[in-house]
This record gives C-alpha cells, structure tokens and sequence, in this order.
C-alpha cells in the first residue's frame, strides 16, 4: 500500500475512534498534532511517513484512555502490512511522546520522536492547551482549584499517574515546564509565545481568585 494512502486510511480510523472523546484528546487533538509534527518535521529534516504515523497513533494506547489490554496502535499496523522494523520505529516514538513527571527524563532517541513530543507538547499549552486542561480535568471530576493543595513536581511516572489534584495545579506540574524541554528549534520559537500567554492567563486566575484584579474606569 502507497505510504499516502496508509496514512490517510489510518487518520480515518483515528477519527473514528476519537470523534466524541471528551478529555480533550478528541480528534482535533490529534489532528493538530498531525499537523504540527509535520511541520516541525519538514523543518527539521525528519522521516515524514514515520512521524506523521507516530503523531496519528500517539493517543491510540494512551494510559490516559485506553482501558483495554495489548497495543491497538501495534494491531492496526499489522492490519495495514507494515513490517516489523516499521512497527517497532512507529512503537519506539509513540512511546517516547508522553510527559512522565516533572522530574523524570523524557528525552526522545530519534528525530521523529522529537517532531511528535514537540506538537503534542505545543498543544498542551496557549490558549487551546488551557481549554483543553480544564476539559481534562472535568472529565474526570477535579476540582479547578484548592490554595490548600501545593502543586507538587512528580518524581515518578506512577506518582503522576496517581495524581489527582486541582487543574490548575497542572499548570505548574506540567504546562509551565514544556517550554524548556522543547526538543526542536521550530518547537522552541512557537513554545514562548504559548507559554507566556498561559503566564498572563495564570495572572489573572490569582487576581480573580484574590479579588484584586485592577478595575476600568467606565
């Protein structure tokens, strides 16, 4: 099968499986990761067919969603006839895209896994990555906020994983940190503008929050 047309029919099978996902690891999630990791891809020179693949199937086994047994991402691979090789470079970056803790090393080992980190990172943060953080913590009934509950930066991928505190603890947890573990030059530059716009949103959460925001003059 021509790689264009694998990738095609893989997308459609992602949308159908992710149509009505509401975590905010919905389809368009993972389209504008497609997107991105393309871009980043091109820019910096990496395997296109590998990366686009990987970027599509990332969410497939997700620990986040998935409540069934075996690879999903490795079954449609074989349906599709990759060969084995293919499988295991496709697995190898799929399996380096999520973030594990703020203190455990995520670092990719090749340049496709770093164009798929880096897009599925960019879109966890600006103004798409803060409305995709609440959706996620509505889903699964957090509370947005609690003074009482310090954010704390995960030593372990299990501590992380047990986390349940407020949403806008994860800014702190995991959003605040993405900028400086950008892999890619391209990811670096769109990652500030992203990041400060979170700062200045954060800003205003507290001023809210703490009822001294500056008031207009009408």
């Amino acid at each position: 099968m021509k790689k264009e047309k694998l990738i095609q029919e893989t997308a459609d099978y992602i949308r159908s499986n992710f149509e009505r996902e509401g975590s905010g690891h919905d389809w368009w999630h993972i389209y504008r990761v497609w997107q991105m990791a393309q871009r980043i891809a091109i820019k910096e020179g990496a395997n296109l067919f590998f990366t686009e693949m990987a970027a599509l199937l990332h969410d497939l086994d997700d620990w986040k969603l998935a409540s069934h047994s075996g690879s999903k991402a490795l079954k449609w691979m074989q349906q599709m006839g990759l060969d084995a090789p293919e499988q295991t470079r496709i697995q190898t970056i799929i399996d380096e895209v999520s973030f594990k803790g703020g203190k455990v090393d995520t670092t990719p080992g090749s340049l496709e896994a770093c164009a798929v980190q880096d897009a599925d990172r960019l879109d966890a943060m600006g103004a798409i990555g803060i409305a995709r953080t609440f959706a996620y913590g509505g889903h699964n009934n957090r509370l947005i906020y609690d003074p009482n509950v310090q954010p704390e930066i995960h030593a372990s991928f299990s501590d992380y994983q047990k986390s349940n505190a407020p949403t806008i603890n994860h800014f702190y947890e995991k959003l605040l940190l993405l900028k400086d573990r950008m892999n890619t030059k391209t990811g670096q530059k769109i990652a500030v503008k992203r990041h400060l716009f979170m700062e200045n949103y954060l800003e205003h959460f507290f001023q809210e929050w703490n009822m001294n925001e500056t008031l207009l003059t009408l």
